[in-house]
């Protein structure tokens, strides 16, 4: 039942998550105005308690260190199931690696919420205004954040954060010796799915399907065939050019002027521009044709367009995701 597997998607999330505050600035003005520094806000990871005894030991909270204020810092706070969000458990996820070499499978995910807390520190109360004016507009009350999840499978999900409630905090009680620290936490859910190990199913997938039919009785079968089928590709995939056409060809054209017929078969594929035309039979240079096939859709062909036969090769060619007809034989 246990085995070992990663997907990162908690550490993802927490770094996601942070990555979303790393920016802030704040500006001071002067009586005219105008400013006269920028500073861009620390951000780091710990828990609140940690950076307040911190402060609450330094000397001088002005002097250029990294412990002075204004500061944020966030920490990963609650871990809850979401039952709301549950779907299906046997339904499954199938995706490709980024290289197309391996078809990897997944079970649905398990929701959970994710809790996070943000800690902002300031001496000066417009600096913590200028801090929460550039966050709170962008949680309505959530924010969509794009994340990687599943190591090489590179596959990207919307994680909605939402915004809970936001607590404020004045320490200014003393004498004037003490030192003032404003403090706003803002509380955070991430909604998140976790996902379970990852299985390579590249040598299990089916390529050929064969039914047996039998009618009759036991002893005496009265009706008794077989039918096969393999996956057919519905557009070329190895470029190869068999001929060119030599007219114009209008939507309801089944003829198909061809330079050289001497490549393509009777009962065969032929793909041009866009569109994947059966060849019904060939006199001379001039094919003729069913339009449309495999629901492409018919269109207007130039003269000299290129001719693509879709062969055998063009079938083991077939690209994770794409759609394909069939190829049945009875026997």
């Amino acid at each position: 039942m246990f085995e070992y597997f990663y997907n990162e998607i908690l550490r993802s999330t927490i770094i996601g998550f942070g990555s979303l505050f790393n920016g802030i600035k704040i500006q001071h003005k002067d009586s005219s105005d105008d400013t006269f520094s920028e500073i861009q806000v620390p951000l780091a990871y710990g828990p609140t308690q940690k950076f307040l005894a911190r402060m609450q030991q330094e000397a001088d909270l002005n002097r250029p260190t990294q412990i002075t204020l204004p500061r944020m810092s966030f920490e990963f706070t609650s871990l809850t199931y979401d039952p709301s969000r549950k779907s299906t458990q046997m339904q499954t996820i199938i995706n490709q690696t980024p290289d197309g070499a391996n078809i990897k499978r997944n079970y649905m995910p398990v929701p959970y919420n994710m809790g996070f807390q943000l800690t902002i520190y300031t001496k000066l109360n417009d600096d913590m205004l200028q801090i929460v004016e550039q966050i709170l507009p962008y949680f309505q009350p959530y924010y969509n954040l794009s994340v990687n999840f599943l190591g090489e499978l590179k596959e990207q999900k919307d994680i909605q954060i939402q915004l809970d409630n936001i607590g404020m905090e004045d320490n200014y009680e003393g004498n004037f010796d003490t030192r003032r620290a404003l403090i706003y936490t803002l509380n955070f859910t991430a909604k998140v799915y976790l996902f379970g190990p990852i299985t390579d199913v590249t040598d299990t997938i089916v390529k050929k399907v064969t039914v047996g039919y039998l009618a009759g009785t036991k002893n005496n079968a009265e009706r008794d065939l077989t039918y096969q089928v393999t996956p057919r590709a519905t557009k070329d995939y190895d470029g190869t050019v068999v001929t060119t056409t030599t007219a114009n060809i209008d939507l309801a054209d089944v003829i198909i002027p061809v330079t050289s017929s001497s490549g393509i078969t009777a009962s065969t594929y032929i793909y041009i521009g866009e569109e994947e035309m059966f060849v019904e039979k060939i006199s001379g240079n001039n094919l003729t044709v069913r339009r449309g096939q495999d629901n492409t859709i018919p269109q207007k062909h130039v003269s000299g367009a290129n001719v693509y036969n879709i062969t055998a090769a063009d079938d083991a060619l077939i690209e994770f995701g794409d759609d394909f007809g069939f190829s049945g034989t009875v026997f």
